[in-house]
């Protein structure tokens, strides 16, 4: 009896592990308007100009995110509360509105002229590329904690 028990949890553990990574990583377009209100600010006020090429809603098992890309090659990611948790910007520099304030004093006063192509906050953490091909990242204090070419 405890055996037959076992092989039905595992063939239910192997069935809701199949469906699971069948839910995972599903892309769905979806117009701007369809994006979290933040979102939509967030790219009225720092890309006005910009013309979207695509939106895009990732469902996760627990989680979703939105992916916007625009005709530039620009591309911005934010979580479902529509905080940006990526912004990638191929020729022009990332808005610096959208940099915090600490980070933007460090890089022009270390690195003067250079351009911030990509941010990227993971976790407590902030890595940013500038055009000079250096990768700064900061803790969630902003403090250097690790430089990269």
């Amino acid at each position: 009896m405890k055996k037959k028990l076992t092989k039905w949890m595992i063939a239910l553990v192997c069935v809701f592990g199949v469906s699971a990574t069948a839910f995972a990583d599903r892309d769905k377009p979806v117009n701007v308007s369809q994006l979290p209100a933040k979102a939509q600010q967030i790219l009225k006020k720092n890309f006005p100009k910009h013309k979207v090429a695509l939106a895009k809603m990732e469902s996760e098992i627990f989680d979703k995110k939105y992916d916007v890309i625009f005709t530039n090659g620009d591309k911005i990611e934010f979580d479902k509360n529509g905080n940006w948790q990526e912004i990638s910007c191929e020729r022009t520099a990332v808005p610096s509105a959208l940099v915090p304030a600490a980070i933007r004093k460090y890089v022009s006063s270390s690195y003067p002229g250079t351009k911030i192509l990509k941010i990227e906050l993971d976790r407590n953490e902030y890595e940013v590329k500038l055009n000079n091909r250096l990768e700064v990242t900061f803790n969630s204090s902003y403090q250097v904690i690790d430089i990269d070419d």
